[in-house]
């Protein structure tokens, strides 16, 4: 292992959630790799964001909250894009050997990242409309 891989996991910390026996490859990568990333990046996520509202869709802070979080799902979801770069973000992170994890299945994977992305977002959504 590099001195970058090993910076990189010093950076983001300790496993977040449960890992059992039983538990999938693919669920083992989100709760060691994955959730981590998402905690470490929080900040540049929430800066992304309100940049994309910005510069693309301003009405997003007279919206009520439940229409909010509907937003914030169909910005991640259909903005290919704006969905690629938060995917970026998070991929920078990886590690090689995470890296060549995560591209023997990336479909899943990629899934996995944005409904928890999609979701860390929803629940600061008090944080974005203070921001604003």
């Amino acid at each position: 292992m590099d001195s970058r891989d090993k910076n990189i996991l010093n950076i983001r910390g300790e496993v977040l959630g449960e890992i059992h026996p039983q538990s999938s490859k693919e669920e083992v990568f989100q709760n060691k790799t994955l959730r981590p990333i998402l905690k470490l990046q929080n900040s540049l996520f929430i800066a992304s964001f309100l940049n994309y509202v910005n510069k693309h869709k301003g009405d997003f802070y007279s919206l009520t909250v439940e229409r909010k979080l509907v937003f914030i799902e169909n910005a991640i979801q259909k903005d290919i894009k704006f969905r690629n770069a938060l995917k970026g973000m998070v991929i920078a992170m990886f590690t090689v050997d995470e890296f060549n994890e995560y591209i023997t299945n990336s479909s899943n994977l990629n899934k996995r990242m944005m409904n928890l992305l999609i979701e860390r977002l929803k629940d600061q959504v008090q944080l974005l409309e203070q921001t604003a």
